[in-house]
C-alpha cells in the first residue's frame, strides 16, 4: 500500500508518459519506488538496474525484478530496441560517461525519459555568486566533498548536447517547489528538468512532439 506523502513531481510527470503495459528499465532505479508505481498503475512490464545492493534488497522486498549493474559499464548485455522506455530519473549527473550512457539508452528504448537538477537555477546561480562556493540546495543536498554528483549541468546543456547529436527532445518538463511549471526563462526558473528523447531515426516512426519549456 502506497504512503500518503506527497508524490514528486518528477514521479508524476513519468506517470503521465509512460503507456499502461509498456516494457520498462528504470536505470538507477533506487530502493524501487518509481518502478513499484509503474506496475502498480500502469501495470508495465519493468525490470530495475542499480548498483547498490542495500538499495537492491529495498527494491527486491518489494517484489520488483532488478538487477545489480554499474552503468559506467553501459547497457551491453540489453538488445537494441528491447524496451519501450529506458529511464534515467536523478542519475544522469552520477555517471562517469553520460553522453555514452544516454546513447546507449537510445538504442535499447524507443523512448528514454531523463531527469537531473538544473544547475542552471536561478537559486544556485545566486548561491554561487554571493557565497562564492558550491551551492546546497534541496536539489543539491551534498557538500563538494561527499557529493555523488561529478557531471552537473543546465537545462540548456542538456538542449545543445541532443542538438548536436541529433536527438529529438519529444518533451520537456519544468519542474520547481515540486511542482510543474510553464516554459517562460525555463533554464533560469527551473530546479529540475524531464526531458523526453529519441534517437535521430525516431522508432516509432512518428514526428518529434513540440517541447515544452525550450
Amino acid at each position: 500500500m502506497q504512503s500518503n506523502r506527497i508524490r514528486p513531481a518528477d514521479y508524476q510527470e513519468i506517470l503521465d508518459i509512460v503507456e499502461a503495459g509498456s516494457k520498462v528499465l528504470d536505470l538507477g532505479c533506487g530502493d524501487g519506488e518509481l518502478l513499484r508505481l509503474l506496475i502498480d498503475e500502469l501495470q508495465i512490464l519493468g525490470r530495475g538496474v542499480e548498483m547498490d545492493e542495500a538499495m537492491i534488497i529495498a527494491s527486491i522486498s518489494k517484489g520488483l525484478s532488478v538487477f545489480q549493474g554499474n552503468l559506467n559499464e553501459g547497457l551491453r548485455d540489453y538488445t537494441s530496441g528491447s524496451y519501450d522506455y529506458v529511464i534515467l530519473n536523478q542519475t544522469l549527473q552520477v555517471v562517469e560517461r553520460p553522453d555514452q550512457l544516454v546513447r546507449e539508452m537510445l538504442r535499447v528504448g524507443k523512448r528514454a525519459i531523463v531527469s537531473f537538477p538544473n544547475f542552471g537555477y536561478y537559486r544556485v546561480r545566486l548561491k554561487t555568486l554571493f557565497s562564492g562556493r558550491m551551492p546546497v540546495t534541496r536539489e543539491l543536498p551534498h557538500r563538494w566533498y561527499n557529493s555523488p554528483n561529478i557531471h552537473l549541468c543546465c537545462r540548456d546543456d542538456f538542449v545543445a548536447f541532443c542538438k548536436r547529436r541529433q536527438i529529438h527532445i519529444l518533451r520537456e518538463t519544468n519542474i520547481t517547489s515540486r511542482r510543474r511549471i510553464g516554459n517562460w526563462l525555463a533554464n533560469l526558473r527551473s530546479a529540475q528538468v524531464l526531458f523526453v528523447i529519441a534517437g535521430r531515426d525516431d522508432p516509432g516512426g512518428r514526428k518529434p512532439a513540440p517541447t515544452i519549456g525550450s
